[in-house]
């Protein structure tokens, strides 16, 4: 046999394309090996890595050997990047060149290979699996360390392979490998280095986070330096319920693309928290190959920003559509990109450059120019976008002293998670694909929501008041919704409505 046809993949974006790889060699002419379809710098490199790895694996060298060598990877049309494709460049190779003998169909090798035939990591195995499961492939080989991280997916036979050598045994049939077996998550109790009870008063700021992780709602908190308000940012992603299953592949196979997995799996919200010097790309995501940038990270989990007004005007503008419809929309000259962004964001500030404006016990010396600069960073359509808006006051010194007395954040998650089934029963009930109070459009709420006579008068007053456009006006009918839930109470009440509308800025305005 002079012709092979083996199996890979690569992830495009968020997305998975189907490799072919696809050798031919032409023996009796003078040694050539042409490696074609688009390949990168990384994987023209393949030559070497694979020549130096069969070499070392017990095999001769394909360069030394008066053959021509041909290895295309199809599709043509698509550029392909990084080393993962070493692993089935080899098997192409030696296939084709009738050394080993197996059948390659139905199944897809990964693997970036080292010059002694060992099989290194590589990035995006997860979305390749569950690619591999959906498009009826039956064994997946992938390096051994990602090999958990593939078992993910049920129903496919994934095996991890430590090198060249030991694959090909395997394949041979002289020693087989052990399928990695399917991953089971244990349910393990969420936990953060702050707690809730660390931060001592700031019980309004509490409540108000509390109704931000049971409904899903955008918070701000704004208040002079040191009061605690990133103490409370951080202490809010040990409130929030675990991900469900589905949530789980799809945040860690983000994470897998991007080569930003800490762990072998994201099981809990994840929690971005961008420097305020953070470039618009790495939030927004892009570049000349676009990536996922910060705000795709915190997919099914929290965006905090600290000193949001320190952020690049463009870089708060960027997130008016994520904020909006939970997907950010990358446009380049090559096409465009769409990442998923359903974000919690939770941002903290002062209320002008000093911190003390508005605020006791230190006099503003803001000059009045400094303080509208700093004020026009926040347009009226994002801070629309913002649910909840928390006052967090300074902290007396009496306060300080003691044992905490607060209640823990354990006490707060039960609390979520009970108005989060709330929630998820009534959405379930009318056939909505929806979770959570703040994913209701407008005419969800026709149907979800009902509100008395006195609460949409009270409602409507503080809407002609305060000048609430249409948006913040449905929001705050979902802030109301989620705090009824927290009573267990199936009608929104006045005193919910009358809550709702004092989340709103006051001493932070445009």
């Amino acid at each position: 046999m002079s012709f092979s046809k083996v199996y890979s993949a690569q992830t495009n974006l968020l997305s998975v394309t189907p490799i072919s790889v696809e050798t031919d060699i032409s023996r009796g002419t003078l040694f050539a090996f042409a490696l074609v379809g688009l390949p990168d710098k990384a994987v023209e490199e393949a030559r070497d890595r694979v020549s130096a790895a069969i070499k070392n694996s017990g095999f001769g060298s394909p360069k030394a050997k008066n053959h021509k060598i041909v290895i295309s990877l199809a599709p043509a049309e698509l550029k392909k990047e990084g080393p993962s494709f070493d692993l089935a460049i080899a098997l192409s190779y030696l296939l084709a060149n009738d050394e080993i003998e197996f059948e390659p169909e139905k199944k897809l090798f990964l693997g970036e290979l080292s010059l002694d035939g060992k099989v290194r990591p590589i990035r995006g195995v997860l979305p390749i699996a569950r690619f591999a499961k959906q498009n009826n492939f039956k064994e997946l080989y992938v390096p051994m360390e990602n090999a958990r991280e593939a078992a993910l997916i049920d129903g496919l036979l994934v095996f991890g392979v430590r090198g060249l050598k030991e694959l090909l045994g395997h394949l041979s049939g002289e020693e087989m490998l052990d399928a990695t077996e399917l991953t089971i998550l244990v349910d393990e109790a969420t936990t953060t280095p702050t707690d809730f009870s660390d931060v001592r008063s700031q019980e309004r700021a509490k409540r108000g986070l509390l109704i931000a992780a049971a409904g899903g709602h955008n918070c701000a908190m704004y208040g002079p330096p040191g009061t605690g308000k990133t103490m409370l940012a951080k202490a809010f992603a040990g409130i929030l319920p675990k991900l469900t299953f589905d949530e789980m592949l799809e945040a860690t196979g983000i994470h897998s693309v991007a080569g930003t997995l800490a762990e072998t799996f994201v099981t809990n919200p994840p929690f971005r928290a961008p420097h305020h010097t953070a470039s618009y790309v790495s939030l927004v995501g892009g570049g000349a190959i676009p990536r996922p940038g910060e705000i795709t990270l915190a997919h099914h989990g929290v965006l905090f920003m600290d000193e949001f007004p320190e952020f690049d005007r463009r870089v708060i503008e960027s997130l008016r559509q994520p904020l909006e419809d939970k997907v950010i929309s990358v446009s380049r000259a090559k096409g465009t990109a769409h990442f998923p962004a359903n974000v919690l964001l939770i941002a903290a500030m002062n209320p002008c450059p000093c911190g003390n404006f508005g605020f006791r016990g230190k006099s503003c010396v803001c000059t009045p120019s400094a303080l509208s600069r700093y004020r026009r960073k926040m347009s009226g359509p994002i801070m629309d976008r913002i649910d909840i808006w928390l006052e967090v006051d300074r902290v007396l010194p009496t306060d300080l002293h003691g044992d905490s007395e607060g209640d823990k954040s354990e006490i707060f998650r039960a609390r979520v998670e009970q108005a989060r089934a709330a929630q998820k029963e009534r959405f379930n009930k009318k056939g909505k694909g929806i979770s959570r109070n703040a994913e209701m459009s407008a005419r969800d709420m026709v149907t979800l929501v009902n509100l008395d006579k006195e609460s949409r008068k009270t409602l409507d007053l503080a809407a002609e008041r305060l000048g609430f456009s249409p948006r913040v006006y449905h929001r705050m009918i979902k802030v109301a919704r989620t705090i009824a839930d927290l009573e267990s109470s199936e009608e929104i009440k006045n005193t919910h409505i009358l809550e709702a509308v004092e989340y709103r800025p006051k001493k932070f305005d445009v």
